[in-house]
């Protein structure tokens, strides 16, 4: 499990970090790069795992990575709609 936190917490942090970004920086089109900020998190997601150099749990691990950066996105999505 900690190999797990160690390679998914990362994503998330990024993750967030960028829909701030894009949140304070982008007021007026900021529904457009969101998606820029998913596929980062997905690169990014990609390369820690590639570095690991682990088989067992990769499919969880990406899930678990992909998915929290998925829902972080949608939040803010959906808070930015609102604003």
């Amino acid at each position: 499990m900690a190999w797990s936190l160690r390679s998914v917490v990362p994503v998330w942090v990024v993750a967030l970090l960028g829909v701030v970004a894009v949140a304070v920086f982008a007021a007026s089109r900021s529904l457009t790069w969101i998606p820029i900020v998913l596929a980062a998190s997905v690169l990014l997601t990609m390369a820690i795992q590639l570095a690991l150099q682990r088989k067992e749990g990769l499919v969880t691990r990406m899930m678990a990575s992909l998915g929290g950066a998925l829902v972080i996105c949608a939040v803010a999505t959906g808070i930015l709609v609102l604003v």
